[in-house]
């Protein structure tokens, strides 16, 4: 795969300076087109062999594009907090704003291609990584992202020269490390593991480019050319795709209208008529909420009891957990008036308020909106051995963007895969994750809503949308349906909470996140985990 780049080309420093201010004009003029308007990002990634160029053609980069719009992210080995996170989450936490570029060194692909020459990890687990890394880009590339990946390759031969070259020299020795000469003596199985990488990884819409690095002058101006060129198809493909719309909204719309009739006035009225027979067979109502049974309650007296011995025992759970490292993330869904807030408060006065933070999820913020949508969730993981409250959370995007046409059908879709791979990463990073949707029925919705209109200090809660989206009920249970039937797996499930008794609701939702954080803390006697989705 990289005999390719082992060729020996060089670029001609005449030929290098006669190109260079063209280039550098025309990626000025390109990131700003980018910069003005442009609703995606781009992404560059560099990885390849010590001594290869990388930290050189990132610093050109620098030199003839605007630095103030060219984030470079480079990364060592993960700090404590890093650490007490999952490991994309440094990731996540740095991508660049729509109409921004970002630069990554040393990112996702370093660890896993280490790990597995020093035998840290065996293929199975490498190639977990690899797919873990796929299904990370295709989120981005889904969400519009523009990623170009460049492996700066040298032959050992070329590595060993280079190495020597940076250490003979008194203002380079530095960066030639010990660990860099251990690399090289492991030379074979490096590039083992790199073409097993770029095999696996290199997808339609977020390929790789192999450069050769032998010479600064050619590889400089590869890099460049390939950005230029890939940043302007872009730009221009969404200034077509923009206009097409244009056309379409100003000369459409009566044409399909048009389109519409005659096909409504040409087509066969038959019974037998398979679009319409279909079209007669009545849509089940049946759903996962409508199986739950809405009328389990709880006596005052018995809730009195209860309630205090379970909030103390999550307060001597939530330390030891604590102690331990053990993090927990608790979502909480379900219609207005359902009783999230108050489930939230019953279960943050059994805990210490410098170890929990409750996230009010509301639409996004602008720097949110200029991000991929699971962004702003990423940023709120908490470090080790504290509790992350959402009130609402990433399911927006399957729930309210869907029903209210906020996500177009293959976001919204899309979606499922993109959370469960997330859920996934915090379980494997030993978070305790618990998400409940609290359910009422409409009747009792109707109840909470006038009791408040009536009710002085609650009244605030009540808004115009509130009524509006009961108008909707039917397509938000759908949604709901179809949400824990993607997302409810085995290592993640949805905790359906029967919420009409509040009693009742808070109990469960107490009790579950109990359970559930013993079972995490190997305790014998935990009851019953998680009760997940009927």
């Amino acid at each position: 795969m990289f005999e390719t780049a082992e060729l020996g080309r060089t670029l001609k420093r005449k030929a290098f300076k006669k190109a260079a201010p063209l280039m550098r004009e025309q990626l000025l003029e390109l990131q700003e087109q980018l910069r003005v308007g442009q609703d995606f990002r781009v992404i560059l990634v560099f990885a390849g062999v010590d001594g290869g160029g990388k930290s050189e053609t990132v610093g050109l980069l620098n030199q003839w594009m605007d630095a103030r719009w060219l984030a470079t992210c480079a990364y060592d080995e993960p700090t404590g907090g890093e650490r007490e996170r999952p490991e994309f989450w440094r990731y996540w936490r740095d991508l660049p704003p729509r109409g921004r570029i970002g630069v990554f060194l040393s990112a996702w692909y370093s660890q896993p291609v280490l790990d597995r020459v020093y035998g840290s990890i065996d293929e199975a687990a490498f190639i977990k990584h690899l797919e873990r890394i796929v299904a990370f880009e295709t989120a981005l590339v889904e969400d519009g992202a523009l990623i170009l990946k460049f492996w700066m390759h040298l032959s050992q031969e070329a590595q060993e020269q280079r190495l020597k070259s940076l250490e003979t020299d008194p203002l380079t020795a530095a960066r030639v490390s010990q660990r860099d000469w251990q690399n090289w003596r492991h030379y074979d199985r490096f590039i083992a593991a790199a073409e097993q990488l770029v095999t696996r990884t290199n997808t339609g819409r977020a390929s790789w480019t192999i450069v050769e690095g032998v010479d600064p002058l050619y590889r400089g101006l590869t890099v460049t050319t390939i950005l230029r060129d890939a940043l302007k198809r872009r730009l221009d493909e969404t200034a077509s795709h923009g206009s097409q719309g244009r056309d379409r909204k100003a000369n459409g719309g009566n044409r399909e209208k048009k389109k519409d009739r005659d096909a409504a006035e040409d087509k066969p009225h038959s019974p037998q008529d398979p679009d319409e027979a279909a079209a007669a067979v009545p849509t089940s109502s049946i759903t996962v909420l409508s199986r739950l049974d809405m009328d389990q309650s709880v006596e005052k007296a018995a809730y009195a009891a209860e309630l205090p011995e379970l909030q103390a025992r999550l307060h001597h759970l939530h330390l030891r957990a604590k102690e331990k490292g053990v993090s927990s993330i608790l979502v909480f869904e379900g219609p207005d008036a359902a009783g999230k807030g108050g489930a939230i408060r019953r279960v943050a006065a059994a805990l210490q308020p410098r170890n929990y933070q409750v996230h009010g999820i509301a639409a996004p913020t602008d720097e949110e909106r200029a991000q991929h949508y699971l962004w702003r969730f990423w940023r709120h993981l908490s470090r080790a051995g504290r509790i992350a409250i959402f009130d609402r959370s990433w399911y927006g995007r399957v729930l309210v963007e869907r029903v209210e046409g906020l996500a177009s059908e293959q976001e919204w879709r899309r979606a499922y895969a993109e959370i469960n791979d997330f859920e996934t990463q915090l379980i494997e990073h030993g978070i305790v994750l618990l998400k409940y949707w609290i359910h009422i029925t409409e009747d009792e919705q109707l109840a909470r809503f006038k009791a408040r209109e009536e009710t002085a200090y609650k009244s605030w809660k009540l808004t115009p949308e509130d009524w509006r989206n009961r108008e909707k009920w039917p397509d938000y249970e759908a949604a709901v349906h179809d949400m824990v039937q993607y997302t409810s797996t085995r290592h993640a499930p949805w905790v359906l909470v029967e919420g009409n008794d509040k009693r009742f609701a808070r109990i469960k939702v107490v009790r579950t996140f109990c359970d559930t954080l013993a079972a995490a803390l190997g305790d014998a006697e935990t009851g019953t985990t998680a009760e997940a989705a009927q």
